[in-house]
């Protein structure tokens, strides 16, 4: 793709069309001495009259046609009277409107802009300004000409006009001051800037590199790294390491930086059974809520006025239905326990385990609440169980603090109103969110954890099921028989071979796992074109964009979803003369398109037969319904909620004939396609196959080579997860106080 020419364009603001106070991103009427521009952009507010100078590079929109699309702005208060009075009669300050404007103008002409902020005293003069009104004025005055001194400082830097807006909305006035004082302030939750920004402006301020503003700051920001890796803390000596290399100290500075976090609790020191780990506050108190939650659930008896032996009995009696020793087990310990985990692989009964379960509790009279980690897997839940689900933040219910943090609704002081809670798909749940529903949930509410341990973990920081089996403390039930239904089927029989260690078979044909040796890229792409556009539907009646799911180990390369979705797209739903289209970076949407949201959209508005909501999430897929360009608007069909993106919101989506083994899991497909790329050494390991496999429901198959699949079943090696959970719930809960299902 050529790269855009940057130039700068100067001109004063003639209109407003859009504002979005959040992002700082406008939509101007820009006048130049050449002509008439839209300027777009997040540059913050501006008003008619300003003279701005712009950096950014001309862009065409579909409807709008071209734009100057503004990557930085330079902006000046207006100079001339005309532009002046201009400005004043547009509102931007509270209390002077058209007429006052032109009085206070034609008194003090070209001056009047410093008369307002430096000398406001001389507006009493204006007949209609009482010394009340001058105050109300001068106020509004130092907020506008605050904020826009603060942002001209901060671009300058290359900040964007959205974090200075936030600077700004805490400490008002007095931010530039706070941000001389402590540049790595604007790092700090509600603002959000990343760590080697507010670097410009330390060094500029010559704050020394052993600071210890600095160095708290950099700690966070190193502790922010690791979480995306999936860690909620690290070893000492691996901490140490990184931060004196990336921070670029002596030992002695990170020392003595180390032990004021300590002090400051910035940072938290916890001794594991194999060393010293240093956790950042919120990941050390999350964890630590955790393990005493948990302790404190198993130490709450249940109330025992329910047989739970009998009512079994009774409705295998009624039913016909006969629950396995196991499958009895689970049972009786989800009423005898605070909290369980019942976990196993696909085919061993969990799905029958859980009915029987929420059925009993309901015979009981318990009030029982159903969660899941995503929108996918909330629906799976609700088609299995026959009641509905709602994803763990829905169930919670989101909003935002007054730094603009997500919390939730319920929590310790509007505790949800529950006897038992089960979460399915507990692999994927991170530990900030499990520590949420632990917090919103009575003592005596009885907590069932459903999972698959050999799946792989959350996207977020922790390894929570993992962290919970090993640490033999809580009670867990394995369900390790594979019910002789399950058995018929080759995608079960090859998921267990796979955990064991063992090749699935990949010559059988006669069943639901075909296996198609393709180690050519371009071959292997063709091939799964064929059978995604052809071959499936003409087979099985399967409709692509609703039954067929394509998934890759990786995004890169022609095997990669992001080449795949490109041209699965082109087979099923090409571009046509007159087919409406709006794009973002990366894809091209047309109505009909198979998509999927990548980001958690907490307030994001949908409606579903009259019914409104807010939340669309991570991972939900959805349908193309219509592309209106002259609106703006795109409207996406999820599973029955409606959601409407403008422009400006597509990055939001992208398509989803093909999808990563991450983004598919919660989710069952009746048919896969999975495709094993040679190469991708670092995603060629167990557990991703075994989470692809395990997608389909009716039918598998895969294209790669054998090598490529006895490289991943060979290979049990994951990227290491650091935690601490295990150990804390060790030392707070003895051995001898461990369930007896804990050693299950």
């Amino acid at each position: 793709m050529p790269q855009k020419m940057v130039q700068a364009v100067r001109g004063t603001v003639d209109d407003v069309l859009f504002y979005n106070e959040e992002s700082g991103y406008i939509v101007a009427d820009l006048e130049t001495q050449d002509a008439m521009i839209t300027v777009v952009g997040e540059i913050g507010l501006v008003e008619p009259g300003e003279e701005l100078e712009l950096t950014g590079s001309f862009v065409n929109h579909p409807r709008f046609g071209e734009q100057f699309r503004a990557d930085s702005c330079v902006r000046a208060l207006p100079s001339t009277v005309v532009n002046i009075e201009r400005y004043l009669a547009s509102g931007v300050i509270r209390g002077i409107g058209k007429a006052l404007a032109r009085k206070i103008v034609a008194e003090f002409g070209e001056f009047t802009l410093q008369v307002i902020e430096k000398e406001p005293e001389k507006l009493l003069r204006i007949k209609g300004i009482s010394p009340q009104k001058c105050e109300e004025i001068t106020e509004a005055a130092q907020q506008i000409f605050g904020l826009r001194s603060l942002m001209g400082r901060l671009q300058a830097y290359g900040i964007p006009a959205s974090a200075a807006m936030q600077a700004f909305r805490r400490w008002g006035n007095a931010a530039w001051e706070v941000i001389q004082d402590n540049p790595y302030r604007l790092c700090d939750a509600g603002i959000g800037l990343e760590f080697r920004q507010a670097e410009r402006i330390a060094a500029d301020l010559n704050i020394p590199a052993n600071s210890v503003k600095r160095l708290l700051a950099g700690f966070r920001w190193l502790f922010q790294e690791a979480a995306l890796e999936g860690h909620t803390c690290l070893p000492f000596g691996t901490f140490r390491q990184v931060a004196v290399k990336a921070l670029g100290i002596a030992q002695e500075d990170f020392q003595s930086a180390y032990a004021d976090a300590l002090d400051d609790h910035v940072l938290y020191a916890f001794q594991g059974s194999d060393g010293d780990y240093v956790y950042l506050s919120y990941y050390y108190e999350a964890e630590d809520y955790i393990a005493t939650r948990i302790a404190a659930m198993l130490a709450f008896s249940p109330p025992e006025d329910f047989d739970c032996t009998a009512a079994i009995a009774k409705e295998e009696q009624e039913t016909g239905m006969t629950y396995a020793d196991l499958q009895k087990k689970a049972i009786a310990c989800a009423f005898s326990r605070g909290i369980m985990v019942l976990t196993g692989g696909p085919g061993t009964g969990k799905t029958t385990t859980l009915n029987g379960v929420i059925h009993l509790c309901r015979e009981a009279g318990s009030t029982v609440l159903l969660a899941a980690p995503t929108g996918r897997a909330a629906k799976r839940m609700t088609e299995l169980t026959g009641r509905e689900a709602k994803t763990i933040h829905r169930l919670l219910g989101t909003v935002y603090d007054e730094n603009g943090q997500l919390s939730f609704q319920h929590n310790e002081e509007n505790q949800l109103k529950a006897d038992v809670v089960i979460v399915d798909e507990f692999s994927m749940v991170d530990t900030l969110l499990f520590e949420g529903l632990l917090r919103a949930l009575r003592l005596s509410c009885r907590v069932i954890l459903v999972g698959d341990e050999d799946q792989l973990p959350s996207v977020g920081a922790g390894h929570l099921l993992h962290a919970l089996t090993e640490s033999h403390r809580l009670p867990v039930v394995r369900l390790r028989e594979i019910f002789r239904q399950a058995q018929e089927s080759c995608i079960i029989r090859s998921a267990h071979r796979i955990v064991s260690g063992e090749m699935p078979d990949l010559t059988d044909k006669q069943s639901d796992f075909f296996f198609f040796d393709r180690r050519d890229a371009a071959e292997a792409a063709g091939f799964l074109r064929d059978l995604y556009q052809r071959r499936l539907p003409q087979a099985y009646g399967y409709a692509p964009q609703t039954d067929i799911q394509v998934i890759s180990p990786t995004r890169k390369g022609i095997l990669g979803t992001v080449m795949l979705n490109q041209m699965l797209q082109e087979a099923v739903n090409p571009a046509e003369y007159g087919k409406k289209i709006m794009k973002n970076l990366l894809y091209t949407f047309r109505e009909g398109d198979k998509v999927m949201q990548i980001q958690n959209q907490y307030e994001m508005e949908w409606t579903r037969d009259g019914e409104r909501g807010t939340g669309i999430f991570n991972g939900d897929m959805g349908t193309v319904t219509l592309i209106d360009k002259a609106a703006d608007i795109m409207k996406v069909d999820f599973d029955g909620r409606i959601v409407t993106y403008n422009s400006r919101q597509l990055d939001q989506l992208e398509l989803s004939y093909a999808v990563t083994v991450h983004k598919s899991q919660g989710s069952e497909f009746e048919a896969v396609i999975l495709v094993l790329p040679e190469g991708s050494d670092r995603l060629s390991y167990r557990s991703l196959l075994y989470t692809a496999v395990t997608r389909a429901k009716k039918l598998l198959i895969l294209i790669g080579s054998p090598r490529k699949v006895a490289e991943m079943v060979q290979n049990q090696e994951t990227a290491q997860r650091f935690s601490c959970l295990s150990d804390m719930l060790r030392q707070m809960i003895g051995r001898e106080q461990a369930p007896a299902e804990a050693e299950e």
